[in-house]
């Protein structure tokens, strides 16, 4: 019995584009949910609705700050969104969210539920950024053709 060997086609200019455009849409998408999910958390709280009011009781910290706190997320959120500082919003939102697990393991609430939940949210800015953004593969030192 005989084998054939088949090649495989070259690549051609347009792969290339279509993986970058992939991956750009993949990053795009990923921040977006993780977006989202910090913009209502900080609008919520800039509306110091009851829930925020409760929640805030019972982790210990005076409903007085939430305003504050709102504040302070959608700066860190706007520096995300920006291209521009893109990577220095998500260095402070993954501070913001440290703060966050901080909070949940000083009270002992669930682990997967509560604890790490801001850990899912980091995943899901850090890998949108990684995907959307040039600048944090050049970082890894990823070798030119996995960054394109």
């Amino acid at each position: 019995m005989e084998a054939t060997l088949t090649q495989t086609p070259a690549p051609t200019l347009t792969q290339p584009r279509i993986a970058s455009r992939r991956r750009l849409w993949m990053g795009h998408t990923l921040s977006a949910v993780a977006v989202s999910f910090l913009l209502f958390d900080s609008v919520i709280k800039l509306v110091k609705i009851a829930p925020v009011v409760e929640s805030f009781d019972r982790l210990g910290y005076s409903p007085t700050i939430a305003r504050e706190i709102g504040w302070l997320e959608l700066a860190c959120l706007v520096l995300y969104v920006l291209p521009r500082t893109a990577p220095l919003g998500a260095v402070l939102l993954t501070g913001f969210l440290g703060g966050a697990i901080a909070t949940h393991v000083r009270i002992a609430d669930p682990l997967f539920s509560h604890v790490l939940f801001p850990v899912y949210v980091g995943v899901l800015l850090w890998g949108g950024l990684f995907l959307r953004d040039e600048r944090p593969r050049a970082l890894l030192g990823l070798p030119a053709k996995a960054r394109a």
